[in-house]
Formats: C-alpha cells, sequence, structure tokens
C-alpha cells in the first residue's frame, strides 16, 4: 500500500531550474499569486497548489542551510549562506505571507472548499493571520540566527582521554565503563569543559527570553508561553495539561525510577551512587558495542527496519541513495540529532553524533521513526498538509524505538547483550519521563517570569531538581555545576517549548507497543494509517487512527507504566 518510491514534486508554477539566490528573483511569484484573481472554486484549487509549491521550494532551501551549517558549523561560507536566508529573504516574504493568507481566508469560494478536508489547514492559516504583526518581523530573523549560537559553541566543545580529543558525544561511552576512576575522570573533564562556557551560554539564553518575551508582547500575548501555545498549535491540551502531566510523573514514575537506580547501584556494587555511575556496566562486562561507524550503523538499521516491515528499510534505502545521512560525531559538528523533512524532494535528511553506543542505536531508529513519517505524507496534496503537530512527530519516532527491539538481533547477536540492550531501553523509556517534565516545568517558570536573573534562573532549575529526585544520587563535591546543567538541552536554546511532546509521545508510543505486542502487523497498519495522515486531521483524531487514547491523565499513565514494569520484569 505504502511505496518508498517518491518523486520530487512537480514545478508547474515555477520554473524547474529556479534556485533561490536573493529576494528580487524570488518576489514575483509571490506578487503573482497576490494578484491572481480567483473566479472560481477551481482556481482557488490551482492558486492552492501554486502557493504549496513555492512553499516546499522556500522550505526545502531552507532546510538544505540549516542542514549544511549544523554538520559544520566552523564553515563561515555555510553559516554566511543561512544567516542570509534568515536576515534578508524570509522577512521579507512574511508580509507577502500574510497577505496569501488573508486572501484565502477572504476569498468567497473557500466556503466551498471540502470542510473536513481543509479543517487543520485553514485553522492553522487563521492561527498565523491572528499572531502576524509586522514588528515582530526583525525580531523573529534575530531569533532565527541567535538560536543557531549554540550549536556553534557546544560544537567546539571536546575533552582529552587517554591522550586523545574526543566530542562530548564521543566521550560519554567511556561512562558506560565498568572502570569507576576512568567514569569520574571523564565525567569531571565533561563537566569542566561544559562549565567553561556557562557565561557564554547564560549571556545568550538571556538575549533569546528578551527577544521572545518581546515577541509575544508585540502579539498581544501576557507572555511568550502563552504565545508559544497559539504558534505551536496546541489546540487540544492546555498549560494546566502539562502541569498535571507533571505531577503524574512524580506520583507514578519516579517511583519506578528510584528502583531502576537502587538496582544500578546494587549491580556496580557501591554503596552510593554518583552521577559517573548511571550508564555504568558492572566490573567483568564490556559495554555495548552494537556497531563501529556510521555506514555499519545505516546498513544494520536498514536490515532491522527490512525484518521489521521492508517499506520502512525501503526508506532508509532511498535516502542512503541519495546521501541523506551524516552520522558520524566530530568536532565542528553541532549536537543532537534531527530527522530534517525536505518538502519537495520528498526523502529527508538524517542528522547524528553516533559514537558506538546503544544510545546511538536509539537515535538510529528515533530519527528513522520520523524519515518513515516523512515518506508517508509526501504525496499528501498540499505543503500544508504535511504539517503535523510534534505530538503525532514524535509517536513515529519513539514508537519505532520499541517496534524495533524485535529485531535488534541485528545489532545484538549474543541472547545476553540483547536482553541487556532492552532492558536499558526500557529502562530509558521510564528515566526520561522525569527529565521530560522537569525540563517543560522549567520552560513554564522562565517564560512566566522573563526579567528573572541567572541566579534565579539556577535556583529554580535546582528547586525542580528536588523535586523529581529519587534521593539515590550522591553530587557532593559537584554543587557548581548543577545550577547550569539544563544548558546541554539544545531545544531551550534552538527550539523552545518543544519537549512536552516528548512525554505525551511516549505514551502513545507505549500504547502502540501494547497493540505491536498482541497483533504485530495491526499495530503497524494503525501507525502508518495515522502517519499517512500528515496534519490534515486533529491530533486527537490522529491518536484515535492510530487506535490510541490521546490521553495524559495520571490514571492512564499508570496503566502505561505498569506494562513497561511487567516487561522489564519479564526480561530479567
Amino acid at each position: 500500500m505504502y511505496s518508498a518510491d517518491i518523486k520530487p514534486i512537480e514545478r508547474n508554477f515555477l520554473p524547474a531550474g529556479f534556485s533561490i539566490t536573493t529576494w528580487d528573483t524570488l518576489e514575483p511569484y509571490f506578487t503573482q499569486l497576490l494578484d491572481r484573481a480567483i473566479n472560481s472554486k477551481a482556481d482557488l484549487e490551482q492558486w492552492l497548489k501554486d502557493s504549496s509549491e513555492l512553499e516546499a521550494v522556500i522550505s526545502e532551501d531552507a532546510c538544505w542551510r540549516q542542514v549544511r551549517m549544523t554538520c559544520d558549523t566552523e564553515n563561515k561560507a555555510l553559516e554566511e549562506a543561512f544567516n542570509y536566508f534568515y536576515m534578508e529573504i524570509a522577512p521579507k516574504m512574511q508580509p507577502y505571507a500574510d497577505k496569501l493568507n488573508r486572501k484565502l481566508v477572504d476569498c468567497a469560494f473557500t466556503k466551498e472548499l471540502d470542510a473536513d478536508k481543509y479543517f487543520t489547514y485553514l485553522r492553522s492559516i487563521k492561527k498565523s493571520i491572528e499572531l502576524f504583526r509586522e514588528a515582530n518581523i526583525p525580531i523573529m530573523s534575530e531569533l532565527s540566527v541567535m538560536q543557531q549560537q549554540f550549536g556553534q559553541i557546544a560544537g567546539k566543545m571536546t575533552v582529552d582521554v587517554n591522550g586523545k580529543e574526543y566530542t562530548l558525544q564521543q566521550a560519554a561511552k567511556f561512562l558506560e565503563s565498568s572502570d569507576r576512576q576512568l567514569r569520574e575522570e571523564v565525567y569531571m573533564k565533561v563537566q569542566n569543559r561544559r562549565y567553561q562556557d556557562r557565561g557564554t551560554l547564560n549571556e545568550l539564553f538571556d538575549k533569546l527570553v528578551a527577544k521572545r518575551h518581546q515577541l509575544a508582547l508585540n502579539a498581544d500575548f501576557k507572555n511568550y508561553r502563552d504565545y508559544k501555545f497559539k504558534e505551536l498549535g496546541r489546540f487540544d491540551y492546555t498549560p494546566q495539561d502539562c502541569f498535571n502531566f507533571h505531577e503524574a510523573v512524580k506520583q507514578h514514575v519516579v517511583p519506578l525510577v528510584k528502583i531502576i537506580y537502587e538496582e544500578q547501584r546494587k549491580a556496580i556494587g557501591v554503596d552510593q551512587l554518583r552521577p559517573w555511575d548511571m550508564d555504568a556496566e558492572p566490573a567483568g562486562i564490556e559495554p555495548l558495542q552494537p556497531f563501529s561507524n556510521g555506514t555499519e550503523l545505516t546498513e544494520k538499521t536498514i536490515e532491522c527496519f527490512e525484518q521489521l516491515n521492508p517499506f520502512f528499510a525501503d526508506c532508509l534505502r532511498k535516502m542512503n541513495e541519495l546521501k541523506r545521512f551524516d552520522l558520524d560525531s566530530r568536532k565542528g559538528k553541532a549536537p543532537g540529532g534531527y530527522n530534517m523533512p525536505l518538502a519537495e524532494t520528498g526523502a529527508p535528511f538524517i542528522f547524528m553524533n553516533a559514537a558506538g553506543t546503544l544510545d546511538d542505536v536509539t537515535t538510529m531508529v528515533h530519527e528513522g521513526g520520523h524519515a518513515v513519517h516523512s515518506f508517508l505524507t509526501h504525496n499528501l496534496e498540499l505543503t500544508g498538509f504535511k504539517e503535523y503537530g510534534a505530538e503525532i512527530a514524535e509517536v513515529a519516532s519513539m514508537a519505532m524505538e520499541l517496534f524495533s527491539m524485535e529485531h535488534w538481533t541485528i545489532f545484538f547477536k549474543d541472547k545476553e547483550e540483547l536482553r541487556r540492550a532492552k532492558f536499558k531501553q526500557l529502562e530509558r523509556v521510564l528515566t526520561i519521563l522525569p527529565w521530560i517534565a522537569r525540563i517543560d516545568a522549567f520552560q513554564h517558570w522562565i517564560y512566566e517570569n522573563p526579567t528573572h536573573t541567572a541566579e534565579e534562573r539556577g535556583a529554580k532549575w535546582m528547586q525542580l531538581a528536588n523535586e523529581y529526585s529519587t534521593g539515590l544520587i550522591d553530587y557532593t563535591g559537584l554543587e557548581q555545576f548543577r545550577p547550569t546543567e539544563w544548558q546541554r538541552q539544545l531545544h531551550l536554546f534552538e527550539v523552545p517549548f518543544y519537549y512536552i511532546e516528548y512525554g505525551i509521545a511516549q505514551l502513545g508510543a507505549i500504547g502502540l507497543w501494547m497493540q505491536f505486542k498482541q497483533n504485530q502487523q495491526q499495530a503497524l497498519q494503525n501507525y502508518m494509517d495515522a502517519l499517512s495522515l500528515g496534519g490534515t486531521k486533529t491530533l486527537p483524531q490522529l491518536y484515535e487512527t492510530a487506535g490510541l487514547k490521546f490521553d495524559f491523565s495520571p490514571g492512564h499513565i499508570k496503566t502505561l507504566m505498569d506494562f513497561v514494569k511487567t516487561e522489564m520484569d519479564n526480561l530479567n
């Protein structure tokens, strides 16, 4: 039913060889759309298709500029190309985009469009009109450039271990060693390296918060949190729902995390857990080594996906054919990982910082889930139909993490290693939730209190640390590092308020995995059917298509957590 043999969008409005260089070459196409007469429903539908084509070309160009810059943060020409787009081209597009949105809403024939098909699209258009302010155009351009400074700062961070230079992502593998002295040494080096740039990152973050707050005030919002909820299209839940999620995590997840940490303490034979003990293997047990380099990671993931569903593997093969992977960690590369949708050509780009660990396998299949989502939506009629919320996007990725475990024999031939890998993955499903809740709660506070100082921010972070603490980790002697621990979370700098989605989606992913355990083919079909709808349905409707409840109440969370704990017990 689904095929990875996607083709680039055929150009009918823009010339085949057109590429974005300057605003002067791009503006005429906006002008044509703005001035075009719409005398029938058919005229309107063609106008929408032409607008969509223009959006796809612009989006792909902007995405490639970001991909190239994050792959090499030290290349000034790539940085300048990115900055040029967001400082010189994007600001000039925004007034036209607003006028085109208004032309659509005001068009007499818009009411003749299929109400069901266009509901979420038109809702998003109206939301954009409500938020648009001329005064915010330069601020948004500045933010687009400033946010990328985090990657440039973090991309330069390295440490020396045994006479060899490592990125912080590469150095993390030493924290799995059974040698406690080595773990502590590497942990301290990483912390000290981050601490070295804490002032620079605090200063950058202060500027980002101030500009974001001004953005909200200009748009007549009390704070940036309320503005961002609107901008992100959070039509189906509220800040209070997020607060309820935070409390549910404290009530039903933190106690399970405490059990996991206590078992880790016993396994490695220490009296008191220290931060460098959390990923350690017991004495005599070597850290898991699922692959050696990015090429091997790609090949093994394709093989794993082939066993799960051949369509999933075909998606990655197509991407590999088009050279849409940059997986290995290296100096000068931005931190983190992402799947970058490419609206015109269809096959996305996966970026990550692999260093040969289990976490890298999880990241790869996670981003692979996002990639499958991109393939499933590519043939939707309008670019706007493909703009789905992060809450369903992260179901795509997090469910793939759990589905793929059934075929991790590709990465772990030894039965005991496979068991360890699955157990660690399920531990992560649980242990990540308090961090998600803490980051989200932190963001609510930051933007409700936009004039806070760096010291107050650090104090709030520590207060939240205590609220989500298991009480089992000893931080004695590390007090100086903790108030700026949040600086390692790139989302706070680059994509504000994009984090609660991981928590909501984790619940959806567990729900799909429960289905998968009962009927694999039906679960995979539900998964693909929901993802193929893109953003054409509301979030509750997408969850319903996937056979899920859009519910993050304490009772539902407890049911899902109990299921995960049972699965973990079955692995022991």
